[in-house]
């Protein structure tokens, strides 16, 4: 089973990266681009056979790793 999670900072916090990629489009000629918010994806390949399980087991991994939970927010998708 294949889970994906999708990591983003929370609404409020300070977002450099996505500045940096706001303004570099906007110097290449990407006119109209007002905000970008970036964040990352990742893919775990999981021996987890049952939904439920597999899902509380990467909502753990999201709490103790893979988010901060003070300044990032998550999903969990199953694939």
């Amino acid at each position: 089973m294949k889970a994906r999670v999708h990591v983003m900072l929370k609404n409020g916090v300070l977002d450099p990266q996505g500045d940096a990629v706001r303004h570099a489009l906007g110097t290449l000629g990407f006119e109209g681009v007002d905000g970008v918010r970036q964040g990352k994806v990742i893919e775990l390949d999981l021996a987890e056979t049952d939904a439920e399980a597999a899902k509380a087991s990467v909502t753990q991994m999201c709490e103790k790793l893979l988010a901060n939970t003070v300044i990032e927010s998550y999903t969990v998708e199953l694939v």
